[in-house]
């Protein structure tokens, strides 16, 4: 019995080693994954933040059209340049962002207003 313990260690260790290297690798990509999403989402918020805040002060500058939009994308441009870089949109999807954030914007004043006129009834 001890003979055969004693010729089959070096096979089992190599086969725990590749369990445990396994274990690690997967780990480690688990890790990975979380904390890239995690890193991504962060970058994402902060465009999207960037976007609003910007369509607002369009909003608040009587801009519309192609100048709300210009002054929209240059604004994210100054504000959250790791996150375009990091995220890499392309040019369209920002656009269209821009212009879905300038509507949200616009709604929200349109409703601000419409509370004031109520309140000043």
């Amino acid at each position: 019995m001890q003979t055969i313990i004693t010729a089959a260690t070096p096979h089992l260790l190599e086969i725990l080693g590749l369990i445990l290297t396994a274990i690690i690798g997967w780990a480690a990509s688990k890790a990975r994954q979380k904390w890239g999403l995690d890193i991504e989402a962060k970058h994402r918020d902060a465009l999207h933040e960037a976007l609003m805040t910007a369509a607002r002060l369009a909003i608040g500058r009587n801009l519309t059209g192609q100048a709300a939009i210009s002054l929209i994308l240059d604004y994210a441009k100054r504000s959250v340049p790791d996150a375009l870089d990091k995220l890499s949109p392309p040019a369209v999807v920002i656009e269209n962002l821009a212009q879905s954030k300038l509507e949200k914007a616009a709604v929200e004043a349109g409703k601000a207003i419409g509370k004031a006129i109520k309140a000043g009834r």
